[in-house]
Order: structure tokens, then sequence, then C-alpha cells
């Protein structure tokens, strides 16, 4: 097992991308509309939060909020999103697709992951709207996916534990976990050293872990934050985030 633990942090605008970056941020997320649970960025915003980060981009690919069951034109607007994001030299794309039947999705799936290669792509919460978390762990291991978003079916990782621990256990070697949902500094270490997870997922307390989507963390700011001692704070919360991981990559229980 890899030894060092990623935090990636869900941001919604340059200014705290870049505050995410100086707080020691891994990788980030970059979404418009976190109050919904996040949709695709525009082309501008990811343009310029290339142009000002250096660490890894993620982008959300979601035409609009709401369910994860999508018509033909809806899927032709996120080729085009796949394709933008690569243009502009993301470093990876989050999407997720589910059949009428809260089954994942994997034909509709695994053609985006195909266009998204060499990115990887990342299942998101989805996961946790689909009918049995299990099969869906197999079915979005078929997709080519290279990690899945979850709180185990549940608004925060702290109330599904056992479940994240089991799903962790279960896609060892095939496909990563990366824990999200309300994860803080008062959690963060509970939730490792629980579910032995390697990837930590958090929005810094910018959006709502009730929201449907990608949403992951506790209403401690808003989405007012900027430049400015709101920024300053939100690289604070992140840096310390990122050391409370990184103590925990050197402890042997979560390796």
């Amino acid at each position: 097992m890899a030894n060092r633990l990623i935090l990636e942090i869900c941001v919604e605008s340059v200014d705290l991308a870049v505050a995410a970056e100086r707080g020691g941020a891994h990788r980030i997320e970059l979404c418009s509309d976190l109050s919904s649970g996040g949709i695709t960025p525009s082309a501008g915003l990811m343009r310029s939060a290339r142009g000002h980060v250096r660490i890894p981009i993620h982008i959300l690919i979601r035409p609009r909020a709401g369910n994860f069951c999508y018509s033909n034109l809806e899927l032709e607007i996120m080729r085009n999103d796949i394709q933008a994001a690569k243009e502009f030299g993301m470093d990876g794309i989050v999407l997720g697709i589910l059949q009428e039947s809260a089954h994942v999705d994997i034909e509709r799936t695994q053609a985006l992951v195909e266009l998204a290669h060499p990115l990887p792509v990342t299942f998101h919460r989805a996961f946790d709207d689909s009918e049995n978390l299990d099969r869906s762990l197999e079915d979005v291991i078929q997709t080519g996916a290279s990690r899945i978003l979850t709180s185990a079916g549940q608004p925060r990782a702290t109330d599904g534990l056992s479940t994240l621990a089991r799903l962790v256990h279960a896609a060892r070697e095939r496909i990563l976990i990366m824990a999200c949902g309300g994860i803080n500094s008062d959690n963060v270490a509970h939730i490792v050293t629980t579910t032995l997870a390697q990837e930590v997922h958090s929005s810094a307390g910018t959006s709502s872990p009730n929201s449907s989507g990608n949403g992951s963390d506790l209403t401690e700011a808003n989405n007012e934050v900027g430049f400015g001692p709101q920024a300053e704070l939100f690289e604070q919360y992140v840096a310390n985030l990122v050391s409370l991981l990184g103590n925990l990559s050197h402890d042997e229980h979560v390796r």
C-alpha cells in the first residue's frame, strides 16, 4: 500500500484553487455550483485555473444538477466537455452515469472513460445513489475508471465507516476508493485509520454533505470565500488536513 495519503480539495473558483494549492493539497477537483452538488465548470474557469495552479486538476463532468440518468443530448454535452478539459490541460475527469434502475450504466460510462483516455476517470457520488454498492463496485471496475468517490451511501463518511472499510478491502489492487462526506480535521484520522482509504476528498467547509452530487463537507464557510482573510482561512483549513494526513502517512496502522 502506498505510504502517502492523498488529499483532494473540491473548489468552484480560481481563488480557492490557489488557496488549496498554497495549503498543500495534492489535487484539485474543479466544478461550479457546489451548492447543488456541482456541475461542469466553464471553459474560462478551466483555462484560468490551469494558468494559476500547478498541482493536478480534475474536472467534474456533470451537465446539470439532479439525478445521474442522462439523455443522448446530455451525453453529447459531456463528451464535448471532456474534450475541452483535455484541450485545456486538465489532469483527470470526474463523472458518473446511472441507469433508470439505479445500476451503474457500464456501457455509457465506459465510452466516456475511453474518450477521456489517457486522463484518469473518477466515478463520483452517483455511486452512492446506486442500488447496491457491492455490485456497483464491480460495475465501475468494468468501466475502466481509476477511482470511486464515495461516502458509502451516507451523507457523511462517519455514518458509513464499516461499509467504506469493506469497499476499500474489496477494491484493493483493482480500483481506488476515495472517501468523502463531511471530512474535516476532527474526523479525518478516524476515517482513514478505520477504513484504510488512501485518498480523501473534502470541500473544506464550502458545500453541504446533503447536496446531490459531489458536495462533501459541512457548511463551515460559504461560497463568498475568496482572496483576503477568508481565502487565508481556507488555506489554513487545507494545511491542517494536509498536516494530519502527513502524520498518518507514517503511521504503521494505515499502511
